[in-house]
C-alpha cells in the first residue's frame, strides 16, 4: 500500500513538473539523455536548451573571414554570430558562476556537438585555437590521457580524423559511425552518432521488430562496453504516437543521447518515463 502511494505521488509530483513552464536554467534538472539537434535555430540558442535541462547540444560552424559562424546553411551566416558569442562565451561565464559545472548543483557534464560544414581541416584548425583560450572549462585530451572537464567538444560533419589522431593535445574529440563501432578508441571517439534510418527500417509505427530490437541493444552494448556513447539521428520528431515509441524503445536501450529538435517535448517525455517508472 505504501509502494502504490508513494509512486502515485511521485508520479503527480513529476507531471506538475511536466505542466510547468521551463524551469529557469539556474534549478533545473539536468537530463542526461537529452540532446538538442541544430540548437542555434531556437530563439535564445544554448540557453533555451539548458532551461530545459538539455546536456547536449548542436551546432553547425562554417570558417568565414577567419570567424566561426555559426548556422545550417551559408545564406543563414551572419558576422559575429560565432561559436564563442553564442556558446562558448556563454557557456564560460556559467562555468565560472557554477564553481567550475554547467549546472549549479550538480556535476553533470554538458557535451558541445560542434558539426564542421565547410573545409575540414582548415575549420579545425581554426577551432583548435579557439579551444585553446577555454580550455580551463574542457575535457582535454594529452599523450593518451583524457582529463575531463565541464564540457566536451565533440567534432562532427567534415572531420579531419587523421589532424585529430595525430594530436598529442586536443580540445575536442571525434563524432564516430556505426562503422567505428567495436574498434574502441574512446580516447579519440567518445560518441558514436548515425542516421537512423540507415541501419533500422521501423520508425515507431506497430510493434518494433525484435530483430531490429536485438539490434539496437547490440550496439549499445558494444560502445558501452568500449566507453562510447551513443546517438542517433533522423529519429521521427514530429509530435504523437510514433515518435513517442521511439523515444521509448530508445529510452530501453539505454542510448545515451535523445536527438529533438522540440526541448519542450522531449523534457516533458523524460520527466513521465521517470515517474512512470518509478511508480512501478
Amino acid at each position: 500500500m505504501f509502494r502504490r502511494v508513494l509512486g502515485a505521488l511521485v508520479a503527480a509530483g513529476a507531471m506538475m513538473l511536466v505542466a510547468a513552464p521551463a524551469v529557469a536554467s539556474s534549478g533545473v534538472e539536468p537530463l542526461p539523455r537529452a540532446h538538442a539537434h541544430n540548437d542555434y535555430e531556437h530563439p535564445r540558442p544554448l540557453l533555451d536548451a539548458l532551461d530545459h535541462g538539455f546536456t547536449s547540444v548542436e551546432a553547425d560552424i562554417y570558417l568565414v573571414d577567419g570567424e566561426l559562424r555559426v548556422g545550417h546553411d551559408p545564406e543563414d551566416l551572419r558576422p559575429g554570430r560565432t561559436l564563442q558569442s553564442l556558446y562558448l562565451d556563454p557557456l564560460a561565464q556559467r562555468v565560472h558562476e557554477g564553481h567550475g559545472w554547467v549546472f549549479p548543483r550538480s556535476r553533470q557534464q554538458l557535451q558541445l556537438l560542434v558539426d564542421i560544414k565547410n573545409t575540414g581541416a582548415a575549420t579545425y584548425t581554426e577551432l583548435d585555437r579557439v579551444l585553446h583560450e577555454y580550455r580551463k572549462m574542457l575535457t582535454t585530451y594529452h599523450k593518451g590521457r583524457v582529463k575531463p572537464g565541464a564540457i566536451t567538444v565533440v567534432i562532427s560533419g567534415d572531420r579531419p580524423r587523421a589532424l585529430m589522431a595525430a594530436q598529442e593535445r586536443r580540445y575536442a574529440f571525434y563524432d564516430g559511425r556505426l562503422s567505428d563501432l567495436g574498434q574502441g578508441g574512446a580516447s579519440l571517439i567518445p560518441l558514436i552518432s548515425d542516421n537512423w534510418t540507415n541501419h533500422f527500417t521501423w520508425r515507431g509505427e506497430g510493434e518494433m521488430p525484435q530483430a531490429e530490437r536485438d539490434k539496437l541493444r547490440q550496439i549499445i552494448a558494444t560502445a558501452h562496453r568500449d566507453g562510447q556513447r551513443v546517438r542517433f539521428w533522423a529519429t521521427p520528431d514530429a509530435a504523437g504516437p510514433a515518435r513517442e515509441a521511439i523515444w521509448r524503445e530508445l529510452v530501453a536501450a539505454d542510448v545515451d543521447h535523445i536527438n529533438t529538435d522540440d526541448l519542450a517535448g522531449l523534457r516533458q517525455f523524460l520527466l513521465r518515463n521517470d515517474a512512470e517508472r518509478a511508480a512501478a
